[in-house]
């Protein structure tokens, strides 16, 4: 099991256990990852931390001073 967080720009477009499709972002040396459709986005990972899984779990939205996190584990 692995937990990623993701950056959300408004509220209310995920909760507590939605069901996500992730697509897989390409940069020069790093991998990022965005909720379908567009909903949110991770942070960057370099390439040996790259995520196999595309299905996942929301586990928590949470607010503070930044904005808006979702974590959402996946199988792996």
């Amino acid at each position: 099991m692995r937990k990623m967080e993701f950056k959300m720009e408004r509220p209310g477009l995920l909760k507590e256990g939605d069901r996500v499709t992730v697509t897989e972002g390409l940069l020069p040396s790093n991998y990022y990852y965005t909720i379908d459709p567009s909903l949110a986005m991770s942070g960057n990972y370099p390439f040996r931390e790259r995520l196999l899984s595309r299905e996942g779990e929301v586990t928590s939205v949470v607010e503070n001073e930044r904005g808006f996190y979702v974590t959402v584990r996946f199988e792996e």
